[in-house]
């Protein structure tokens, strides 16, 4: 597994989410409970990320959405 981003923003990683999971793309999300046990201040970005192979194709996809990742 590789890392596709890292941010503090659950509303883009929901969007990001949401977009992998419309184009057939198995991606995990890391961090999400240590960044709620540190209390949400945003010290911990989560992060998501896909099969190595498949981690063009997912860029590829959230470009199409007119998304930059920022990593």
């Amino acid at each position: 597994m590789v890392e596709l981003l890292r941010t503090n923003d659950i509303v883009y990683l929901s969007f990001v989410r949401h977009v992998l999971n419309e184009g057939g793309i198995d991606h995990l999300l890391l961090d999400e409970y240590v960044s709620a046990v540190e209390g949400s201040i945003n010290a911990i970005p989560r992060r998501i990320v896909v099969e190595e192979n498949m981690l063009k194709c997912a860029q590829n996809l959230l470009s199409n959405h007119s998304l930059t990742i920022n990593q």
